[in-house]
């Protein structure tokens, strides 16, 4: 079976079962799967000892780059940890746009600090998580590259707008 035929590869996001990334990640690399676990470094605490330690960027998930025959699909879904492929529909897996994953490679290998973050779509409802004004909703709109929370009072017709830092929110 030939995993790394390089005329049709694509990436591909698959869920494993919790706290499997790093095995997963093992055991696709012994396949010789080219697979990639974006990886945060944080400094974790215990009572008597403080250590630098990887965790996963994105928590159970991780990406594979094969080209989308059966064969190949079965093989990754048969690897131990590994629980579905992602995609619109169940049974299609959904490539991701090569672009993504070389910045996300990028943004790890520059070891930045990088902070998991929700993914936000301007239109969306939000709540503000923190601050004088935790518990405010409203509409994420994107104003000149800067995201704002929209407040709207439909009896008026009439809404305020208030810069915020995405990190502040969540998706209600």
């Amino acid at each position: 079976m030939k995993l790394n035929d390089i005329s049709e590869l694509y990436w591909y996001a698959i869920y494993v079962r919790s706290r499997h990334e790093f095995h997963v990640f093992e055991r696709l690399s012994g396949a010789n799967i080219d697979s990639f676990l974006p990886t945060v470094e944080r400094l974790s605490r215990w009572k008597d000892r403080k250590k630098m330690v990887n965790f996963p960027l994105f928590p159970g998930y991780l990406f594979v780059h094969i080209n989308k025959s059966y064969n190949n699909i079965l093989t990754v879904l048969k690897t131990n940890g590994v629980v579905r492929f992602l995609g619109l529909s169940p049974r299609e897996p959904e490539p991701i746009p090569e672009e993504q994953i070389i910045s996300l490679k990028k943004v790890v290998e520059s070891k930045e600090f990088l902070d998991p973050h929700p993914y936000l779509k301007e239109g969306q409802r939000i709540r503000i998580k923190r601050g004088a004004l935790a518990g405010v909703e409203g509409l994420l709109i994107e104003k000149t590259g800067q995201h704002n929370l929209v407040i709207s009072v439909d009896i008026l017709q009439r809404g305020v707008s208030l810069k915020v830092d995405a990190s502040e929110v969540e998706i209600v």
